[in-house]
Order: structure tokens, then sequence, then C-alpha cells
């Protein structure tokens, strides 16, 4: 068996099958109802070709990189080939790097260990937790919430220039670390301006792209950033699996980020007792033990997938779906939308917003107890930005996802509603009508707070 034979040949359309998309879910009012998922921001269900390249698979899964046996050969070419179909998916330029990582926060903080010791690094405070916090061995400069993608890029511009003036010793290697499309509000953000400013002032740029990939086409070298970093649960691929990728110098240069097999490429013993050690400088320097194939794979089968569907479609689609769920919002005076650039912003399907006179996570609960509909409620693991949004005092702690108060109570949280290609229209119907009722006639049930969570009452 080939590795070609492998993959599916499945025809695709513009509402890509997902899995759970014939699952029922009981409501507390009596009955059951196909489950509506909205949450696509937290993780987007697997692409029913994805799970169907895998389960065909998965009878010839053997060790990668280490065997000589027919499975582990063909695991092995699997696992690169699938590098490779990545790399186009992302345009990589020919001397990238990309290495499988487990998820957009693993990509970055293996980023975040690779920077040089005197690196500088600047981020929005707008960023998800993923993308504001890695950077903890460097010098951070977090730079305050944007009203607008040009006040985004002035922002960035005034802040490597006053660097470039303030350090009379010169200055050292500097990072911009940018979402692509926001968690929260959906917005794109001007990726290709904001590299664009960083490498006038000699520095990197990295693009997050959790939120960006699964929506629009990402081009490494359209974009021109220097490294990129995506999870696979949100590219309708399983959990487990992410990508970073770009340039290998800073990569090379680090220790490796986890050490042992498949890291090293010799090691010896030293004439004091002790080891030595050379390590890879290819991608395997950071990905050590044995590698996630089938996570690997999952990723390649998902681009794969999207890049056939074509992303024009599925652009001019999910933008079909937006419009009508501003448009369901906006005929509820109580719904205000958050959002830091404008109704008129460019957007991905990601929608925040809160209801006067509700609790977030009361109302988020409704939505599913009631209605079998899935969204999100909280701070998004966003809290500076949820926070800004909400006119509240960003260093207020809080917790991800949980609601802080009971039912009916003031409480400094949001709901989120998403989606993407697996979204059929009537998922997205059923939740405006959803919001217009509860609204209008208030909950059906009785809920309380449990274990940090709003649940209906028994």
């Amino acid at each position: 068996m080939s590795v070609s034979t492998v993959a599916s040949a499945q025809p695709l359309c513009a509402q890509l099958p997902v899995l759970g998309r014939d699952v029922t879910v009981p409501l507390v009012t009596g009955g059951e109802v196909a489950y509506a998922a909205l949450d696509y921001a937290a993780s987007a269900p697997a692409l029913q070709r994805v799970w169907d390249d895998v389960a065909a698979y998965a009878p010839y899964y053997g060790s990668v990189h280490r065997g000589a046996g027919y499975l582990s050969q063909l695991s092995t070419d699997l696992f690169e080939n699938a590098r490779k179909t990545v790399a186009e998916f992302l345009d990589c330029r020919p001397d990238d790097q990309l290495i499988f990582t487990r998820s957009t926060t693993d990509s970055l903080n293996l980023l975040a260990a690779a920077v040089p010791a005197d690196c500088q690094v600047f981020v929005f405070e707008t960023e998800h937790h993923a993308s504001l916090l890695p950077w903890k061995d460097a010098r951070v400069t977090y730079l305050n919430a944007p009203r607008t993608p040009r006040q985004a890029v002035e922002t960035l511009e005034r802040a490597l220039a006053d660097r470039t003036v303030s350090d009379k010793e010169g200055y050292g290697p500097a990072l911009v670390c940018v979402t692509g499309a926001s968690n929260v509000t959906g917005e794109l953000w001007p990726v290709r301006e904001l590299a664009a400013a960083a490498h006038a002032h000699g520095a990197r740029i990295v693009l997050d792209a959790a939120q960006l990939a699964p929506h629009h086409p990402v081009s490494v070298r359209d974009l021109d950033v220097d490294w990129v970093a995506f999870s696979g649960h949100k590219l309708y691929a399983p959990f487990g699996s992410g990508v970073l990728a770009g340039r290998a110098d800073w990569l090379q240069a680090a220790e490796p980020y986890l050490a042992g097999g498949g890291a090293s490429r010799k090691v010896t013993r030293r004439e004091d007792g002790g080891v030595a050690v050379e390590w890879h400088e290819s991608a395997a320097r950071h990905e050590a033990g044995s590698p996630n194939v089938i996570g690997a794979y999952s990723i390649a089968s998902a681009c794969k997938a999207l890049t056939e569907a074509g992303f024009d479609t599925l652009v001019a689609r999910e933008q079909h779906l937006i419009e009508k769920v501003r448009a369901g919002l906006a005929e509820v005076p109580e719904v205000r939308v958050l959002s830091l650039f404008g109704d008129d912003a460019p957007r991905v399907g990601v929608i925040s917003f809160v209801v006067d006179g509700w609790n977030s996570s009361h109302f988020a609960a409704a939505l599913s107890a009631e209605y079998g509909i899935g969204v999100r409620d909280g701070l998004f693991c966003a809290h500076p930005l949820v926070r800004t949004l909400l006119g509240s005092d960003p260093q207020t702690q809080g917790e991800c996802g949980a609601p802080e108060a009971a039912p009916g109570e003031k409480s400094l949280n949001a709901i989120r509603v998403s989606f993407g290609a697996g979204t059929p229209d009537e998922h997205v119907e059923r939740f405006v009508t959803a919001v217009k009722e509860l609204v209008r006639d208030g909950a059906k049930w009785n809920y309380r707070t449990e274990e940090g969570r709003c649940v209906p009452a028994v």
C-alpha cells in the first residue's frame, strides 16, 4: 500500500461535512434536538474527510523515524509528506522550517524559548493569552488596544521607533507578536502592514493564525511574516496537534524545546563521565520523542480539504452566515456586539456580545439547555481585551470561561458565537431566533451556579 492510497477522494462542497452533525441532545423542556455547535473559535468539529483519512491510515500505524519495517517506513513517509503539505498550505519559503507541535500555545512557547536572550517583544493587549503570556524570559512591551487598523500600525511604529532611539547602546533583536483574526471580535488585523512596520525597524514578526487559518488563506510569503503558528483543533482536525513555521536561524540556534530522542543526532560519553550531545538543525531539533503522526496527518488532510473546497467559496459562504447573525442581533436593542474596529471591519465567523439585564453565563446556559445551542461565555482567554471592550478595569482577575456571579447578577463576561465551514444555515437561524425569544420572554427554566458553571436547576 502506498501513501497516496491512504488519502480519500471524497468530493467537497461549500458546507463541509463534519463529525457530530447528526448528534442530538436533550432539552430541559423535553424532547431532543440536533446539536448546533457554534463554538468553532474554541474547537471546530473535525471534518468527516479528515476522520476518514485517519481511519484509512490507522491500520498502517507504525513508529516514525525509528523503524526499518514497512509500516514504520510508511508512517515516516506519511509524516514528512504531511510536513510538505502544510508548508504548501502556508506558502512557506524554501528555507523555512515547519515544526509540528501540540497547539498554537505550544508553538508560541517554543518560539519564546528560542528568542535570543536580549530580544524585546512587542505584543498588543488584545492578544489571546497564547500570544500574550509566553515571553517571560524576554523584555516585553505591551501595547494598548488600537481602535482602528491604522492605529494598530501607528502604535507599533511608535513603539519600535522609541526603542531605536531610547537605547543608547544600540538595540538588540526584536519580535512583534500579533493575531491574524481576533478570537473575541473576529476582526481581521492588518498583518501585512504590521509586518512591513516591523521589518522597517529591524524587528521580526510572528503571526498567531489560530483564528485566521480556518477561515482565510494564509501565505507566509505574501504577508511577509517571519513565523506563523496555528492549531489543528481549530482547523477541523482532532485535538493535540499544531504548527510553527518560519525562519530557521533562531530555531537552530536555540536549545531543543525538549531534550530526548529524535532531537539528538549524536550522543557520546565524555572523559569527565558526562555526555556530549550534537543536536539536529532540522525541525527534528524541536520534535523530541515519538511524533504525533496522526495529528500531523490530520492537519495535512484538513489543509487539503480546505484548499480543494476553495477559500473563495468558503469565505463567501461564511460571510453570508456572518451577515445573518449580525442582522439578527441588530434587531434586538438589548444586545451589544463587541468590536474594536467598528461595524464595517472585515471579520471571520466570530462574534461576541452582551445582553442587557442578563448574566452572560446564564444566557449561554439557557441557549444550551433550552435550544440545544453550544456557544462560549466568559473572557475567552483574552482577559485584557474583553475587559477593555466591556469598559472594566483590565487589572481585575478572572477565570477563563467561568461565570463570576450567580445568574441575574452583574458579572464581567460575554457570550461568543462562532462558526465556519461546517455550519449549516439552520444553526445560525436557530441561534438568532433563540436570542430573540430569550430576550423577549426570559428563560423557561431556573438556573443555578454549580462548581463555577451556570447549570439548569434540578
